[in-house]
């Protein structure tokens, strides 16, 4: 009896020791007090000096102190990929963790050398296509009697514009002169003014000369550019001095954007019919998905419904505002999102899964409300479970730059803050797999259709920086039961589902999806926590 005693006091102070150990390392929330940098000291300071242009002789031996809570925020030369947090599994259930992929993982040994060298051609080849003149800084000096424009000057391809905003300001002398030199353009005048000589008119390089300074205003107001060699989108740097002073400025060459518009009809109550199509995709699951339909045309009858179709035998789907579009077999989930939005031609499509259910809760109308009143293209809802979790799977994309090796994605849980005017609603960069959109920025993004079963957020990745998310925790839609009880068999429809949905994470359908985040968004590591 003592002995048990002693047994049962023992394990009570091993487990208020394990406690108070909790206690001490449980992470926090407080965001704040996160480390933004590796080292303090000299680390920093040698952080912040690359990045200062060179110094002026007479600045240079100015000594300086490194304010570490400022420059520590800077973009580090390379990202760093590492995880954080305890890794052992009972300290995985109680706390929060980042974990770290290295991405090249993906490749044999023997291959990734040579995947390297061709993704960082298509890399240079990338840059080469997009960097233009406007990436290059360029900065005005002070005391510069040049004014020009900075930014803001347009012109399509092969057409004409006058330069704005030219002058001369104030410098007394005898003898005026200005020059200007374009590169993809020719430069002339578009009205004269007397005393004011004009040399090089027509051409790239035109001078502008007066013993007036008023006169050579007035004539500068009517300095023109026209383009001369087409290219659809690229940029001019002219080059704009006078005696002892020089300055550069941008026209920007490229097309008008074409609109892109929808006629919903007269102004008033939101009509989600003519608004808005349901797109899915289905795989097996056609009692699911009759389910679902049956739910939508319970709130939205005249709705049309998108439903592309990879099964292997495909049944027919039919009924009014119903389209069906089968797919060679097992072509793949987004593959299907390809199809299925390309046949949308309403303004905005509604993503839901073939297992999904709507309810009374499910108020498309304040999806249409936040995307018709803000500059979001894309917000998410919130997904209810049989067991009545909810959720809306928010999750913030972020890229580090990299050097060589290709940049890393961290992804997190979160937002980044509440839309004013609606409080439920906040901006995120991913949501959960039900969400409405405008229909040409989801075109416009696409679904890769190399990602086969095993795929979501990839498509917030390729769309970051070019799409707006929201995400809406009011808008609810619900999810078939998953719930399997020991009393009931899985049908030969949900095996098969299954083998294709549900890969193991060594499968040949995870290496892939790893090897595109290497090789075609060119990353080294991708991270993920809360």
């Amino acid at each position: 009896m003592r002995s048990l005693r002693k047994t049962v006091l023992f394990g009570v102070l091993v487990s208020v020791v394990l406690v108070l150990a909790l206690i001490h390392t449980w992470p926090t929330r407080a965001y704040t007090t996160i480390e933004v940098w590796q080292q303090p000291g000299p680390l920093v300071e040698r952080h912040l000096e690359d990045r200062l242009p060179e110094p002026h002789p007479q600045l240079s031996a100015i000594p300086f102190r490194v304010r570490e809570s400022v420059a520590g925020l800077l973009a580090r030369n390379g990202c760093v990929c590492e995880s954080e947090g305890v890794t052992l599994p009972f300290f995985q259930i109680l706390s929060s963790r980042v974990s770290a992929h290295q991405l090249h993982t993906a490749f044999q040994a023997d291959e990734l050398e040579e995947v390297k060298k061709r993704r960082d051609k298509e890399f240079k080849s990338l840059r080469k296509r997009l960097q233009t003149s406007t990436d290059t800084l360029i900065i005005a000096e002070a005391n510069n009697p040049l004014q020009y424009p900075t930014q803001g000057v347009e012109v399509r391809p092969l057409k004409t514009i006058i330069i704005p905003g030219l002058a001369l300001q104030d410098l007394p002398r005898d003898h005026y002169s200005i020059n200007l030199t374009a590169t993809l353009g020719t430069l002339n005048v578009a009205a004269e003014v007397d005393e004011v000589q004009i040399q090089g008119d027509g051409e790239m390089h035109m001078t502008l000369s007066s013993r007036r300074l008023t006169k050579l205003n007035r004539q500068l107001q009517f300095v023109t550019y026209t383009n001369t060699l087409f290219h659809p989108n690229t940029a001019d740097t002219v080059h704009f001095e006078t005696e002892g002073h020089q300055a550069n400025f941008i026209i920007k060459i490229r097309h008008g954007v074409t609109p892109k518009l929808y006629n919903i009809g007269n102004e008033g109550e939101y009509n989600i019919s003519a608004l808005v199509t349901i797109a899915t995709k289905t795989f097996l699951r056609y009692d699911k998905l009759q389910n679902l339909i049956d739910s939508v045309r319970k709130y939205y009858p005249t709705v049309t419904i998108v439903i592309a179709d990879d099964s292997q035998n495909p049944q027919s789907i039919s009924g009014p505002y119903i389209e069906h579009y089968i797919m060679p077999f097992g072509k793949g989930w987004f593959a299907g999102r390809n199809l299925a939005i390309s046949q949308v031609t309403t303004k905005y499509v509604l993503w839901v899964d073939d297992d999904f259910i709507f309810t009374s809760k499910t108020k498309v109308e304040k999806f249409v409300d936040v995307l018709e009143r803000t500059t979001l293209d894309l917000v998410g809802g919130a997904v209810r479970e049989a067991t009545g979790y909810t959720t809306t799977y928010r999750q913030t994309i972020s890229i580090e730059p990299g050097e060589d090796d290709g940049d890393c994605l961290h992804l997190r849980r979160g937002f980044h803050h509440v839309i004013q005017g609606f409080p439920n609603c906040v901006v995120t960069d991913g949501v959960v797999n039900f969400f409405l959109a405008r229909t040409d920025k989801v075109q416009q993004v696409g679904f890769d259709p190399r990602l086969n079963r095993v795929a979501h957020l990839e498509f917030f990745i390729d769309g970051l920086g070019s799409l707006h998310v929201g995400s809406c925790d009011n808008v609810i839609v619900s999810h078939a039961s998953k719930i399997k009880f020991p009393w009931t068999s899985q049908s030969e429809s949900d095996k098969a589902y299954a083998k294709f949905r549900y890969p193991p994470a060594s499968s040949d359908a995870s290496q892939s999806k790893l090897g595109l985040l290497f090789f075609k968004n060119r990353f080294q590591c991708l991270t993920r926590g809360d």
